[in-house]
């Protein structure tokens, strides 16, 4: 694959020009514009001033400054576009580059600190995960990628989502395409109260379409008879009809009308993403299947684009009849029942495939997010992830782990499971990379588990439940200790230990909060609570009396961080070694900052 920063570079050097020439183009017709104007003026002082001209010499200019006006709303539409291009492929540049932090989507309405790792693992909120990875135009597609996030997938899932965003990765026209269409498209689709409008029951009956036609053609033959010489009392007689008509239905049409404003604006923005998504040829089983979902299926209407076209007509030559000129005709035509009673048809015929057209997108735009990512990382490799037969242990097997979301980060392996410890107890000095390590297990299975690339060399993974104890804080408000909140959180980790995935639980400085004597009963209980059913983990500790777990027998190992003083300062170089750290830094940290111990 070609570098993507390259590739991205010169794509955000071309859309740049672009904007250059449009602004020019802008430029030059809006000074074309205003020499039509003035040229007007002058041919009106010739025309009535001088009246040398001819009026008919007036619809020159007024011809040449309506096609100006043609002209340079396409102007600003095409460089609105080219502008949205420079956004995304910037946007790119800034991810690969660790700049993307406060410019993207960051989530925070998915932020649950009840969670058990979506806090501890920085999933949501400014420079978070989902901010590098969100590419989502619509809710939807958001709220799809959050759940991929917040919880694992079984490993046939993740593997049809691996496959999906392999054929996707290399396919940058769509993903620019689908990021410079529309430009309200995600604050203007509500999926929960879009799909309960398609699919609510029907509030006007089948026979409204044929009693309003003929009405109206009973107003239409009334009126040439009247005409024709037969009086107006056919006449007043039908449209004293069309009066009684309407009134018997007026509530359920201006239910019907009211409630189909705000669907008919979001399914025309949905429809942007839904043309472009039809017409790409996929050849991913998975892919096909959700562009079926969308694409054309005779028995129902044709394409979800079209059928969302039709919906549109109908609402827009609804609002005709709040036309002063236009109302009494529209009266006398049952123009607002028919079209009510046709948007109701329109509903009936396809609101139930509304859910599905929201489903689909939500699938292709969290799928899509991941291949940007995939595409913008062609280092990190795809996970194997293995399916759990039952018979044999958890596993969790990788090679040169970094954090995706530190751009210098360190690389170290992990091994869990298998034919190795469940749990490896981690200690070390402080600020020695603990605590970044566990994180960095645990955002990488959080990528696995989604379909996505990890930041390694190499990563094998049977599924399973994250849970963590790495922002663990205490609550003034809630009157809740930080030891309190750990426990509670350990207590929830016991508990999705006995679920569909076997856990993986990752503690930072298991029980600091209580002395050493009741932090070795509790912590050894705990761990081996959770190796009992079937949990693999990490276990990070200041307390050395901690790691003498490890020799009890082979479920538990041990591992350190350390680091060196030089010349009165300390280094540290983040690298995992096996067995147990020889020494604390605890008291050169405090004589480095001025206090005498």
């Amino acid at each position: 694959m070609a570098d993507p920063s390259a590739l991205l570079r010169a794509r955000l050097a071309e859309r740049a020009a672009r904007v250059a020439r449009l602004d020019g183009a802008d430029a030059w017709v809006a000074r074309a514009r205003l020499a039509v104007a003035v040229g007007a003026v002058a041919m009106a002082v010739l025309v009535f001033g001088t009246h040398a001209l001819h009026a008919r010499w007036l619809a020159l200019p007024a011809a040449a400054f309506l096609a100006l006006v043609v002209v340079h709303d396409r102007v600003f539409h095409a460089r609105d576009r080219a502008r949205r291009a420079v956004a995304f492929h910037q946007a790119g540049l800034d991810r690969i580059e660790g700049r993307f932090a406060g410019h993207g989507t960051a989530g925070e309405r998915f932020s649950d600190p009840a969670h058990p790792y979506a806090e501890d693992l920085d999933l949501f909120g400014p420079g978070s995960l989902f901010e590098l990875l969100c590419a989502a135009r619509t809710r939807a597609g958001e709220d799809r990628l959050a759940a991929w996030l917040r919880a694992p997938a079984d490993a046939a899932e993740v593997r049809a989502r691996q496959a999906a965003v392999r054929e996707l990765a290399p396919r940058l026209d769509l993903r620019e395409d689908l990021a410079v269409l529309g430009e309200d498209v995600r604050a203007a689709v509500e999926p929960a109260r879009l799909a309960a409008w398609g699919e609510a029951p029907r509030l006007l009956p089948a026979f409204v379409v044929p009693a309003a036609l003929a009405l109206a053609a009973a107003a239409v033959a009334t009126a040439w008879a009247w005409g024709a010489g037969y009086g107006p009392v056919p006449f007043l007689a039908a449209l004293l009809a069309t009066w009684a008509f309407g009134r018997a239905l007026r509530d359920p049409i201006a239910r019907v009308l009211g409630g189909a404003g705000r669907p008919a604006a979001e399914l025309r923005v949905l429809s942007l993403l839904l043309a472009r998504l039809e017409r790409e040829p996929f050849g991913d089983p998975r892919l096909l299947r959700l562009q079926q979902m969308l694409g054309v299926q005779p028995k129902d209407g044709g394409r979800a684009s079209a059928r969302i076209a039709r919906l549109e007509r109908l609402a827009a030559r609804a609002e005709w009849a709040h036309n002063q000129a236009f109302a009494p005709v529209a009266f006398a035509l049952q123009w607002t029942p028919l079209h009510a009673a046709l948007v109701e048809r329109w509903r009936a015929a396809h609101g139930g495939a509304v859910r599905g057209w929201l489903e689909a997108v939500a699938d292709l735009e969290a799928l899509s997010s991941l291949a940007g990512y995939a595409f913008e990382h062609p280092a990190d490799a795809f996970p194997e992830v293995l399916d759990a037969d039952g018979s044999s242990r958890a596993l969790l097997d990788g090679d040169a782990l970094r954090h995706p979301l530190l751009a210098a980060a360190v690389a170290n392996d992990v091994r869990l499971g298998g034919d190795g410890p469940a749990v490896l107890l981690v200690s070390g000095s402080n600020m020695s990379g603990k605590s970044t390590y566990l994180r960095t297990v645990g955002v990488n299975v959080v990528l696995a588990l989604a379909g996505a690339p990890a930041r390694a060399a190499r990563l094998r993974l049977t599924p399973v439940q994250l849970g963590a104890t790495l922002r663990i804080q205490d609550s003034l408000q809630a009157g809740k200790s930080r030891f309190y909140a750990e426990i509670t959180r350990l207590k929830q980790l016991m508990d999705l230990a006995g679920g569909r995935f076997p856990l993986l639980f990752l503690l930072d400085e298991i029980l600091h909060g209580t002395n050493s004597h009741d932090r070795r009963i509790g912590a050894e209980a705990v761990v081996r609570g959770l190796v009992a059913r079937g949990a693999l983990g990490l276990v990070t500790t200041h307390d050395l009396a901690l790691t003498e777990l490890a020799g009890q027998d082979g479920a538990l190992g041990n591992a350190h961080f350390e680091d060196q003083v030089r010349g009165g300062e300390i280094a540290f170089d983040y690298r995992l070694r096996p067995g147990v750290v020889g020494h604390s830094n605890a008291l050169a940290l405090m004589r480095a900052v001025g206090l005498r111990v």
